[in-house]
């Protein structure tokens, strides 16, 4: 049976990657971004994929998405939050409009989807929520250290609300990129890291196979070990 699945963050990235593997599949797939302009020529190049306008930062834009979706929409059973930006930050001279923009778009904006999605999706067949945060999730860094920490939240909250929503019929997955060849950050930050290509061939089985908790790399060691284990193995290997 074909799914409908909502992703945030759908016109470039990871996000673009996986709405682009689930048309492929025969599945509906809904992108939310927001720039128009960039929603436009997403959809131009990827005929068949269905454009939302949201700055999903924002809380009215969040609303607005969900009544939309509950509206026109009301057969998706799977939601992707993927949105997210990425700033370096110094503390000693702090712009707290990015750094606020940083903490709404990376950590309060799923957490409130999440809110508002799973009571639609109570009852559905096949109900999958997919929060996607990062393997600086578990290894701090010094300097982008709010991207950090709202990559940190997501994995608590993920992980606590897989539990709550478990016998619910829900599930509640997380993907757990290292760095990858995106955007995000900037234009060349990443341009080092494995292709988002190379990535998503990698997680998109275990997407579809509903792994809890997914990997790539050295992110794959994170799942289920302990801060000092961590340390060890990075201090070890370099990372």
């Amino acid at each position: 049976m074909a799914d409908t699945v909502l992703i945030t963050g759908g016109t470039s990235g990871i996000g673009l990657e996986l709405a682009r593997r689930y048309l492929a599949d025969g599945n509906k797939v809904i992108i939310v971004g927001r720039s128009e302009q960039k929603l436009v020529r997403t959809v131009k190049e990827n005929p068949g994929l269905i454009p939302l306008l949201a700055d999903v930062s924002r809380e009215e834009d969040r609303v607005r998405l969900y009544k939309t979706i509950v509206r026109e929409h009301p057969d998706v059973n799977i939601v992707i939050n993927n949105a997210g930006i990425q700033e370096r930050l110094d503390f000693l001279d702090i712009d707290w409009e990015r750094c606020r923009k940083e903490i709404d778009t990376n950590f309060t904006a799923p957490v409130h989807l999440c809110g508002l999605f799973a009571p639609f999706l109570q009852g559905k067949e096949h109900a999958v929520i997919v929060n996607v945060s990062s393997g600086l999730a578990f290894w701090p860094p010094v300097n982008m250290p709010v991207y950090g920490a709202a990559k940190a939240g997501l994995h608590s909250f993920t992980y606590a609300l897989r539990e709550q929503l478990r016998a619910h019929g829900i599930k509640v997955i997380e993907i757990i990129p290292p760095a990858v060849n995106t955007n995000l950050g900037g234009p060349g930050v990443h341009a080092h890291a494995v292709s988002v290509e190379k990535f998503t061939d990698s997680v998109y089985p275990d997407l579809l196979a509903e792994k809890e908790e997914i990997g790539f790399q050295y992110t794959e060691q994170v799942v289920g070990k302990t801060r000092r284990e961590m340390e060890a193995r990075w201090r070890k290997s370099g990372i």
